[in-house]
């Protein structure tokens, strides 16, 4: 079968902002015809910038998890939990469905993007032909849970509101839920940083 036919191939070329197809070109101060932005065959610097949120990202997810998220607070008890002691406290106090979604949001979601923006990376600088279906696929996964990572910081801040109005006991966030909603936004601008595009320029015809 031959090889699938490029954008570039066919002499045309899209906007990054408003999704113009246009000409292509190879002018570096090519702008689109709408709406006035630079055009690009492809991000510039793309796989640097998101190795740099990555990295930064696993760096800040080991305060985010070394860190308590939340304090709750009773007449006579004060507990400090990280997200993985506020899981199995969760899970004790009789929340299981609450306790899966905070552990899934919190450890399972931000290792997978981990993972799989890691593994898209070096799978294009190596200029891997392996599977850029399925790559296209996985990045497009990262892009979809991005929406829900934020969840457990959403969780925190519920709690946190919901339990301010009992007199005798409350719920405080903590600097690990900082940490966490950092590490969660830095995992998106990876992700959003990185042309997927690139995965289909090194494949080879089958």
């Amino acid at each position: 079968m031959s090889e699938l036919l490029r954008a570039k191939d066919l002499g045309i070329m899209g906007c990054h902002v408003c999704r113009l197809v246009t000409t292509y070109t190879d002018d570096p101060h090519a702008r689109c015809p709408r709406c006035h932005n630079p055009l690009h065959a492809r991000k510039t610097g793309s796989i640097s910038r998101a190795w740099a949120f990555l990295v930064a990202a696993a760096i800040f997810y080991l305060p985010a998890n070394l860190f308590p998220i939340m304090r709750t607070q009773s007449l006579f008890s004060k507990d400090d939990n990280t997200i993985l002691s506020g899981v199995f406290e969760l899970w004790r106090n009789g929340s299981p469905d609450l306790a899966i979604i905070v552990f899934t949001a919190s450890i399972v979601v931000p290792v997978l993007k981990f993972c799989i923006m890691g593994y898209l990376l070096v799978s294009v600088q190596r200029a891997s032909d392996y599977g850029p279906r399925q790559r296209a696929k996985l990045y497009r996964f990262v892009e979809l849970v991005g929406y829900w990572s934020m969840l457990d910081v959403f969780v925190v801040a519920i709690l946190s509101a919901l339990v301010h109005f009992k007199v005798l006991s409350r719920v405080e966030p903590l600097p690990g839920v900082i940490y966490f909603g950092i590490v969660v936004v830095l995992t998106m601008l990876a992700a959003m940083s990185f042309d997927p595009r690139l995965i289909w320029d090194k494949r080879k015809a089958k």
